[in-house]
């Protein structure tokens, strides 16, 4: 099969990039800081004139600034959605209109702390679903919580913060509630999965087994309940998210020294339990799950092969990784993606589970939606991660083929095949927000270099 990440317009791209792309000796001289300067002020140089990511971050931007929704696919506010898009987003929108909907979530928050997936309208017409909430203080709207993941709670607070930290609206953080805060509902909120999801034997949080970060467990057709079938497991990904919750709560003004301290506290015992339980020092990867009480798949089966793309990129964004494990998660990722044949590092995981496996009609097939889907919603987290750390170069390269793609069809579509043709929700705002996010944040690095 063609190896299309290769497939970049070099002579569009020049040298610099044409360099990158030869490989591990080309990689290690721009990491040695060969000729620096005159490779940063080339890069700099292509990053900028790089009409396609200007196209791509005008689309996303234009999407961004039409509404709430995941996609077309998807008419609901969600939050793990909201959390990856609102960035860009605010830049193309009044932020009343995001601080109505994260309140909006506070609104439908349980008395134990837990936060709703998603919100809609409510239709008279149709007869209330059992399994769906409702609040006195959200007229008109539902709401309903998948329980087998548990990135919710962690997601708004993530949320909350981009937004504080976009339009300096602290005022925000003492919004009562049915008189409570959104401070202390935050609290609550991180509080619900350190009461109901902590294993205390790991010190880790868990939820059900699910494929890296996605929402399915392969117990039942569905899939997105917890139930007498659900295997509970540890995993990278929910830790991460809760890491970077707590550590963008910390940032948040308003705390007591006490709530602080021990928030710090808790944090770090995350970190500490995640490179003791999750990460395999051996393999350079972390371990898909640690089961609590058995795994819902053959005996004979080798999960810890696999490699999470996802979970591996939130975590490097939650700080878990060193430099140099950093290094080795983007070869290993390379390596995925040629071994697989596919188009990019949003690849989910590699290798994907076996047919059946999972009984969820969209995850039985190999390769296909979560199950090895190529999603740019997480492939662009982790090119906005090696541009933080200052991997520009290899940012650039992996993004192209995310950028190309979007240029092809003309739409953020929800995942896509190993052959690069979209599947799924078309406008998924997700990719939109973390591709548009990844560009601005090119560019931004170019900009004084050029």
């Amino acid at each position: 099969m063609i190896d299309r990440r290769r497939m970049i317009k070099t002579t569009a791209l020049g040298g610099i990039a044409l360099a990158v792309l030869r490989g591990t000796v080309a990689r290690s001289a721009m990491r040695a800081g060969a000729s620096a300067d005159s490779r940063e002020g080339e890069l700099a140089a292509q990053i900028l004139g790089d009409q396609d990511m200007v196209q791509v971050l005008h689309m996303a931007q234009e999407l961004l600034s039409g509404g709430l929704d995941a996609g077309n696919n998807y008419k609901a506010t969600w939050i793990r959605d909201t959390n990856t898009f609102i960035q860009v987003a605010l830049g193309v929108n009044p932020p009343q209109r995001f601080r109505e909907a994260l309140l909006t979530f506070f609104k439908f928050q349980g008395p134990n702390g837990d936060i709703v997936d998603l919100y809609w309208p409510s239709d008279p017409a149709k007869p209330a679903n059992a399994s769906y909430r409702t609040s006195k203080l959200a007229p008109g709207l539902i709401a309903d919580k998948n329980t087998v993941e548990i990135d919710q709670e962690s997601s708004l607070v993530q949320a909350v913060f981009k937004y504080v930290s976009a339009t300096g609206d602290r005022t925000i953080l003492e919004e009562r509630i049915a008189d409570i805060t959104v401070r202390e509902r935050l609290g609550q909120a991180m509080q619900y999965l350190l009461t109901e999801r902590f294993d205390p034997e790991h010190g880790l949080v868990w939820s059900a087994t699910r494929a890296d970060w996605g929402d399915v467990q392969p117990e039942s057709p569905r899939g997105v309940r917890l139930d007498a079938s659900s295997h509970r497991a540890l995993s990278i990904y929910d830790n991460a998210m809760l890491v970077l919750a707590i550590n963008d709560y910390l940032q948040l003004p308003g705390g007591s020294a006490h709530d602080t301290a021990r928030w710090k506290s808790l944090r770090d015992g995350l970190q500490r339990n995640v490179r003791k339980h999750l990460w395999d020092a051996k393999k350079q990867k972390f371990i898909p799950h640690v089961y609590l009480a058995g795994s819902p798949f053959p005996a004979d089966f080798d999960e810890s092969a696999i490699f999470y793309h996802g979970g591996t990129a939130v975590a490097i964004e939650a700080g878990l990784l060193t430099r140099q494990e950093v290094l080795r998660s983007l070869d290993h990722m390379d390596a995925d993606v040629k071994a697989a044949g596919a188009a990019s590092i949003g690849l989910t995981l590699y290798p994907a589970y076996p047919e059946g496996f999972f009984k969820n009609p969209q995850m039985r097939d190999p390769y296909s939606y979560q199950n090895g889907g190529d999603w740019c919603w997480f492939g662009g987290r982790m090119i906005q991660q090696l541009v933080r750390l200052g991997y520009v170069a290899e940012a650039y390269r992996d993004l192209r083929p995310m950028v190309d793609r979007v240029v092809r069809t003309g739409d953020f579509h929800e995942w896509w095949t190993r052959d690069n043709q979209p599947r799924g929700s078309g406008n998924f705002r997700g990719s939109a927000g973390v591709l548009g996010q990844a560009i601005e944040m090119l560019q931004a690095w170019a900009k004084p270099r050029h």
